[in-house]
Formats: structure tokens, sequence, C-alpha cells
């Protein structure tokens, strides 16, 4: 046993030695397969943390948005419909919302603009995000105005900055008041932007979506589950989009596998020759190659993560954020919970590592069985 030991020792000092005596070639392959493990962990690291967030946020969006649309486009809806919604049976409550979106010309920004159910601003005060504050440099009782649907300006007084703390949800938004924002956009008494609804069985959001656009053929409920679901494909076709962008590297580090898994180099057969004609064994010369191998995917694969890791928690993914976010001037600076997936982790390690360091073994085996003679010569 002690023997076996001291043997299995002598094969990993010489692999230490083997990698050193090649490290420009060694190191140059680290590199390239440290950058595709970080770029893929970053991607998935990022993405992943970015669903978690939606689901998080999304949990306190309306069971169902109803709204109303003409030959495709949407359009404000009367309030008379929220009586016949009230009339179907399971439907546990129906509130109007008034609310949209104003562009502003001075800052290239689009604002969103709600009435909010509780604590509105009185008449000729609004609310505004941090990511307006900033833009617009504006503070607590400031004026701050915008011109109307009817080409007339609006003039504002600020009461109040909303929280940073918040600013995932509420860096452009602008909270007003009904009569304000009636004003403003000029939407009628009798209309409002859509309807949300509280169903009070979850299993009936289909039965009840249906019912409504029997009675309401205008109509387009939205189920909050339908909304998370174009979430998570967004984010994953941009990191689709971002993995598609950096595969030339991938595209590098495979041909750079092949080229090792194709054969060995002059050098390396003729170490293998020498190892086998001073007593060592098909068996030895396997095991030094796949610890050769194994250290270096290991080493990347460890390195890649790490680094992903920092990038995507630490400096908020400032190396492609902005297409896996989207871009917008008003994007807040929020900070990630790190969240991370071991079954993607597994499958990351399964797509990088154990290729590779069963292509390193390969050309090895060959070179090992042939007579120790002919592989020197």
């Amino acid at each position: 046993m002690a023997g076996s030991i001291e043997r299995q020792r002598h094969i990993l000092d010489f692999t230490l030695a083997s990698l050193l005596r090649r490290k420009g070639k060694n190191g140059a392959l680290l590199s390239v397969y440290t950058l595709i493990i970080f770029i893929l962990s970053s991607v998935l690291f990022f993405t992943h943390a970015l669903h978690r967030e939606a689901e998080t946020v999304l949990q306190g969006t309306p069971e169902i948005i109803v709204q109303r649309t003409l030959t495709g486009r949407y359009q404000t809806i009367p309030l008379s419909y929220a009586d016949t919604v009230r009339g179907i049976r399971g439907v546990g409550s129906v509130e109007p919302r008034l609310w949209g979106y104003h562009y502003d010309g001075n800052t290239l920004a689009n604002y969103t603009i709600v009435v909010p159910g509780e604590n509105a601003p009185p008449h000729g005060s609004i609310d505004i995000g941090s990511g307006i504050a900033r833009v617009r440099s504006a503070n607590e009782k400031d004026i701050m105005g915008f011109t109307g649907f009817d080409g007339k300006p609006h003039a504002f007084s600020i009461r109040s900055v909303i929280s940073a703390e918040s600013q995932l949800v509420s860096t452009d938004l602008i909270l007003m008041s009904e009569h304000d924002y009636r004003a403003f956009s000029g939407i009628p008494a009798n209309h409002a932007t859509d309807l949300v609804l509280k169903i009070r069985n979850p299993k009936e959001y289909t039965t009840i979506s249906e019912k409504i656009v029997r009675l309401l053929p205008d109509t387009r409920p939205i189920v909050r589950n339908e909304i998370l679901r174009t979430y998570n494909a967004v984010f994953s076709w941009r990191s689709g989009l971002v993995l598609a962008i950096f595969s030339a590297a991938a595209l590098a580090f495979a041909i750079f596998a092949w080229d090792k898994a194709s054969g060995l180099s002059a050098e390396e057969r003729r170490e293998i020759g020498i190892l086998k004609a001073v007593g060592w064994e098909t068996s030895d010369i396997l095991f030094m190659k796949f610890w050769e191998g194994a250290a270096v995917s290991l080493t990347a694969f460890l390195l890649g993560v790490v680094l992903a890791y920092v990038h995507v928690f630490f400096t908020a993914s400032c190396l492609f954020a902005p297409v896996l976010k989207g871009w917008s001037t008003l994007y807040p600076a929020f900070k990630l919970v790190p969240v991370i997936s071991f079954g993607q982790l597994a499958t990351t390690f399964l797509l990088t590592v154990a290729p590779y360091v069963v292509i390193t073994i390969l050309p090895s085996w060959r070179a090992a069985t042939i007579d120790p003679d002919a592989v020197m010569r």
C-alpha cells in the first residue's frame, strides 16, 4: 500500500513538472478556457438572478388585468365594463386603474405616470422616482412641467422623491392625482386605462378569462403567469444573444481542444516513450494525463465561476449588462441578490470540464500502447 501511494505521489509530482515545462502553452489554454467559462457562467448567473428578481416583483401584480383593444391597438376601457365583470361568478373584486406613459423630449426618457389607489398626491402635486429626480436635477418642492395631450404646459409641485430602495419599479415613476391625470392625459371621466381583478380561486383564471372575452369581445384578459412567462422569454432570448456574440471565443477553444484530441506533439510522444522505457506502465501514463487535464480544466472552471460571480453580483455585470437588461435612459441601478443554481453549475461543469479531460486521455492512451522504441524514433 505504501509503495502504491509513493508511486502515485511520484506521478503527481511528475505531472506538475510536466505542466510547468509547457507553461506557455498551458497558460494560453488556461486563459481561453477560463474566458469561455467566465462568459457562460456570467450569463447564467445574471439571467437566473433576473428571473428570480422578476418572480419576486411580479408576485405583487394583479391576478388578471383586463384591457380593451380596437383593431389590435390598446384603448381605454369604459367603467361600465367593470360592472359586467363583477357579475362573473368567482371574481372577488374589480378595480379601475389610471396609468400611462409620457415621453420627455428634454431627457429622451419615458416616464410612467400612475394614479395610486392610496395616498395619492394632492391636486397640483406629484411624487417622482429617483431616476427622474436625477436626470431632471429636481428636488422636493421644486416645480416640474410637462406638456399635456392638448399641447399645453402643466406644472406640478414635487411633493416627494420616491425612495431609491424601490427604484427597480419606481425609478421612472410619477404619481399623480386622478383629477390631474385626466386633465393631463385627456382620458374622460367614464373611462379608465384598464381593470384589475382579484379571483377567489386561482384555478379559475382560465375559465374567468374565457367568460370575460365572451361577454366583452373587445377586451383582452392578461393573467399574471403570462406576464412572468413573457419576462422569462425575453431574458432567455437576450442571454442567448450574448452567448452568440461571444461564440467566436468558444469556437477558438473548440478548435484548440480538437487539435489536442487529434494527437500529441512530438515532444509529448517522446516523453511518453521515455517513461515507458524507464518502467512506467500504461495505467501510470493515463493517470498522469488525467491529472494534467483535470488540473487545467478544474482551475479554469473555478477561476471562471469565481470571476463570473464577482462580475455579476459585485460589478453589476458591467461588461454586457446593457444587452441583457435592455437600454433605457432611466434604467434603475439595483443590486441583484446572489442566486446560484447548482443545476446550472453542474451542467456547465459537464459541458466544459468532462469533455476536455476525456480528450486529453485518448491520444495519450494511443501513444502509450505503442512500443517505446517506435515512439522515440
